[in-house]
């Protein structure tokens, strides 16, 4: 089950594994943004469990994720599925309900997300999730795995960088480019987290329109005088885009790590700085790219500034990206071998962490 649009492109190649090993995929998504038009584009097919409005506080949260459960189940009852994989918490209780084994993937740390962490993961058979995160409470049915969920679309293994679907956008690969994104910042795990604001925003323009253009593509309304600079991609295409620009800047997490993953420069600046395992790997570890907290625009300016002053910085993240590959499994054809192998793979991955390492 598919609940998030990053969510497509990371179970995109593991469905395609499935089924080319000869096995039935049933594709169930709940639309957000552009999730729809990806799995249409992709030439998925798929079933839709409606997205119910979440009224009248925690009682309309209740009778959306009923209604939700419900409808999940009623699919799954149809297809008999043997496992359940996927990033929406009703699989842990259509698992219970037809005592099928169900997995979810998160990426997010487990005290980060902790509402939806105490609503689902006692109910989930195992959460799969990157070794350096935290499952918190839960920590015996971790399957941690030495990866990102952006490798299970972005490693090369899945993905080359084209041109010819940058240049189709009117986009000059030869020269500097910086890609924006502003974030919706609506999900449940998003309550209290602020992004980029109007006066951040211009500061950072006239900042980095001094080096080349600018586009900005953003989930929210933009004001009148950033709309010059929004530009249009088809979700299939963004990842092209991201590649050739030579910097992104952000307040969506995912966004900026799949900045990292591909070697470009980043700077993201959001509350869940600090909180999220991965991206302070990719940060810290790696030094792909900086974080800052809203009660740090002064920082987030200047660490915009350091990459301007870094004239080579792709090919310094270039170097820094190949270390982290070489540091970094395949998740695709990882998690494919783990749900066709399912209960052995769990259990060799209990006893032998290392045999992963065989996903390279």
């Amino acid at each position: 089950m598919i609940s998030h649009p990053a969510h497509f492109h990371m179970f995109r190649y593991t469905i395609d594994n499935l089924r080319r090993d000869g096995h039935e995929v049933v594709v169930v998504i709940r639309p957000k943004d552009v999730l729809e038009s990806l799995c249409q584009n992709a030439g998925m097919t798929f079933y839709k469990v409606k997205d119910r409005p979440k009224r009248f506080g925690l009682l309309g949260l209740g009778f959306s994720l009923m209604g939700k459960t419900l409808e999940t189940w009623k699919i799954a009852r149809r297809e008999h599925p043997d496992i359940l994989v996927g990033s929406d918490g009703v699989l842990a209780y259509v698992g219970k309900l037809m005592r099928k084994p169900a997995f979810e993937c998160s990426e997010d740390d487990a005290e980060a997300i902790s509402l939806y962490a105490k609503m689902f993961f006692p109910f989930y058979t195992g959460v799969i999730c990157p070794d350096c995160c935290s499952a918190w409470k839960w920590d015996k049915k971790k399957i941690g795995y030495k990866s990102y969920h952006e490798l299970g679309y972005l490693h090369p293994n899945q993905f080359e960088p084209d041109k010819a679907k940058v240049e189709q956008y009117g986009i000059d690969t030869t020269k500097p480019y910086t890609l924006i994104r502003f974030a919706q910042l609506t999900a449940h795990h998003d309550v209290g987290i602020h992004g980029i604001n109007t006066e951040i925003a211009q500061r950072i323009l006239d900042m980095v329109s001094k080096e080349g253009p600018v586009y900005i593509t953003s989930e929210r309304p933009l004001e009148p005088q950033f709309e010059q600079y929004r530009i249009k991609i088809n979700p299939l295409d963004m990842h092209h885009v991201m590649a050739f620009a030579s910097l992104y800047i952000g307040d969506s997490q995912t966004m900026a790590a799949e900045a990292g993953v591909l070697g470009v420069p980043f700077v993201r600046f959001n509350d869940f700085v600090g909180r999220l395992s991965y991206l302070n790997e990719l940060e810290n570890i790696y030094q792909l790219g900086f974080g800052h907290k809203t009660n740090d625009a002064e920082g987030f300016i200047a660490s915009i500034q350091r990459w301007l002053d870094t004239p080579d910085r792709k090919e310094v993240c270039a170097q820094r990206r190949q270390k982290m590959l070489s540091e970094k499994i395949d998740y695709a054809k990882f998690l494919t071998w783990f749900i066709e192998n399912y209960p052995e793979s769990r259990d060799i991955m209990k006893q032998n962490p290392d045999y992963q390492l065989n996903f390279k």
